[in-house]
């Protein structure tokens, strides 16, 4: 795996919508980037926090019982098991981090599930 990269050419190679791509792995945690636009569907992780960084753009974080709008620059975390999901009417440029081995839908298998494999497919 690369040491380096640019932040703009990761996020121009991705081609689909909450499609994460992991751009590094530091002590167990992958960072991520991914392109979010429309809803993605609710979920919870029981056992990882997420950090979430707006590199461009808006999304909304939408929880059960609240809203929280992050723009370019903002950063939040999902407490773990708390039901969540992200939402975005505009293109949003986010970078997040989590465990290797949280899985980005959690136990909820949708259209939008990607496997490890297919996130770090560019790295091999």
């Amino acid at each position: 795996m690369s040491c380096c990269g640019h932040l703009v050419d990761e996020f121009n190679a991705i081609t689909e919508y909450f499609s994460p791509r992991v751009i590094a792995i530091v002590n167990g945690q992958y960072v991520k980037l991914a392109k979010f636009k429309g809803e993605f569907p609710f979920h919870a992780h029981a056992e990882e926090d997420e950090f979430f960084l707006v590199h461009s753009g808006q999304f909304t974080m939408c929880y059960r019982d609240r809203e929280i709008v992050l723009k370019t620059g903002d950063f939040h975390v999902v407490p773990r098991g708390i039901e969540h999901r992200p939402r975005a009417t505009d293109e949003a440029w986010v970078m997040f981090i989590e465990p290797a081995a949280t899985k980005h839908t959690g136990d909820t298998v949708t259209a939008f599930t990607k496997s490890i494999d297919q996130q770090v497919a560019h790295l091999r």
